[in-house]
């Protein structure tokens, strides 16, 4: 049962071949039983979930299910969920129990989805890897001795190791799409404003956005019809009717035109993950796909741009998290300075301190100009990139990660590293833009990534042009030997 899609499920759901109840069941004992090798949820809401699957079951009886109803899933645990604990992966929220809903849960609440747990994440989603939360390391289940990717590390590790058939993911540079890739499941980011980010704790404000991490195109487009849309208390929400993503997944791709930045095929790319992306090409070519070599000019100025802009904001959001009305704080200050300064020390990561401390830098006086508003204006040069290239292609391929997964601990020590693990998925979000991963291959073992990019609001033909390729492949079907 738990190598079934999302769409398989629910079809078995709606024949009573299964009921909600049973499916919940087997996947909290898979959850018990194989979660401690891979450190990927940090609370599971056992009696929660089994009171939402009997309750989704009663609905199917009468007769008032819908196709979501009764169908498992795991939330990021960035995402505030009412009286359960949402952490973001931090000590500094690890006592905070929200007293609302995201929208993204509400909306999943309403369609009658069952809620298994919170996953683990990089702390504040700060990170690559998923080595930075508090409750220690994911652990990849193609290699427990690899990393996940970052920062929705859990959300695939548990998707790739079959205890949930979706999980929710937030990317910032490409934390929904970079572990997709590394972990070998479907991955969307959709357009910024396509999803409500509201309840979902900031980490920069103008780059961040909630989407599916699933194991395939069609199920990632089920769940993409449950979580989009208008959510007025949501400033930065996009006023835009929403299709039904699944009518158009079957569409001919004859005539596609695929663009290719040389860009993203140079330096600092495994050749042998090239190959694979490659390869991938030809079969897109074989279903009447045309492909176009074009060129992101600033494409080497996204990283740079991004690790001024992403700690600027990251900055003033984490402001907020002071000890006084939430979250952690020290035991007998001497004053309210030393009760900030400790709260905050003691509350916060290495690798949070370190990104407020280059937001602050960048925001002071006499230095805004020089970085931040620089930043910003390199932000548009990269976006104007990418509207001249959609002038000619319909989509735009690559890599998503340039290596497979590394092993934990590789790249702790060296940050700028680390930070380049997301050159092929951090200008997707300075421009806005929707871009998904699915699975493409193998190298040495560990699952290759492919990045699809597409349009603003363009997300049913990125959803299309996915699931066509996972109609002829079987990628996106294979499972970690250890989690079959």
């Amino acid at each position: 049962m738990h190598n079934k899609t999302l769409a398989e499920l629910s079809a078995a759901l709606q024949q009573s071949e299964v009921s909600s109840e049973e499916l919940t069941r087997h996947l909290l004992q898979r959850i018990q039983s194989l979660d401690g090798k891979l450190n990927a949820l940090v609370t599971v809401t056992e009696e929660h979930a089994l009171a939402q699957a009997r309750q989704a079951d009663a609905l199917r009886q009468a007769g008032n299910a819908g196709p979501m109803t009764g169908l498992p899933l795991i939330h990021k645990d960035i995402f505030c969920t009412d009286g359960v604990k949402t952490s973001c992966g931090s000590k500094m929220l690890d006592n905070f129990i929200a007293p609302y809903d995201a929208t993204i849960v509400a909306k999943c609440k309403a369609a009658g989805m069952v809620m298994l747990g919170k996953s683990n994440m990089d702390e504040f989603a700060m990170g690559s890897s998923n080595e930075t939360s508090f409750y220690g390391p994911v652990h990849n289940p193609w290699d427990l001795d690899a990393v996940p990717g970052g920062s929705s590390g859990g959300s695939a590790a548990a998707v790739a190791a079959r205890l949930s058939p979706v999980a929710t993911g937030t990317d910032t540079g490409g934390s929904i799409r970079q572990p997709a890739a590394l972990c070998g499941v479907t991955g969307l980011k959709p357009t910024y404003g396509r999803v409500s980010r509201y309840g979902m704790i900031a980490f920069a404000s103008s780059l961040d956005q909630a989407g599916p991490m699933t194991r395939s195109a069609e199920d990632a487009a089920m769940m993409l019809n449950v979580m989009a849309g208008f959510d007025e208390r949501d400033s930065t929400s996009v006023e835009k009717a929403v299709p039904d993503y699944t009518q158009t997944l079957n569409d001919s791709l004859k005539g596609l035109k695929i663009g290719l930045p040389k860009e993203y095929f140079g330096e600092g790319m495994d050749q042998a993950v090239i190959d694979v992306i490659n390869t991938a090409i030809k079969q897109y070519q074989e279903l009447g796909a045309e492909v176009i070599e074009i060129s992101l000019p600033n494409f080497a100025l996204a990283v740079p741009a991004y690790y001024v802009v992403a700690p600027a904001e990251c900055s003033s959001n984490l402001s907020r998290f002071d000890g006084v009305r939430f979250g952690y704080r020290c035991e007998n200050p001497k004053d309210l300075q030393d009760f900030y300064e400790r709260s905050r020390g003691e509350g916060f990561g290495a690798e949070v301190k370190r990104r407020i401390m280059i937001g602050t830098y960048a925001l002071s006086a006499g230095y805004y100009d020089a970085y931040y508003l620089k930043a910003q204006k390199l932000r548009r040069l990269i976006s104007d990139d990418f509207h001249k290239a959609f002038e000619q292609v319909d989509v735009i391929m690559s890599a998503t990660a340039p290596t497979v997964a590394f092993k934990l601990g590789e790249k702790t020590d060296d940050p700028v590293t680390m930070y380049l693990s997301d050159i092929n998925t951090i200008a997707v979000n300075l421009a806005g833009l929707p871009g998904m991963s699915i699975p493409a291959g193998f190298v040495n073992g560990l699952p290759v990534g492919l990045q699809i990019i597409g349009n603003y609001f363009d997300e049913q033909r990125l959803l299309n042009v996915a699931h066509q390729y996972q109609q002829v492949t079987q990628w996106h079907q294979q499972s970690p030997q250890d989690f079959a």
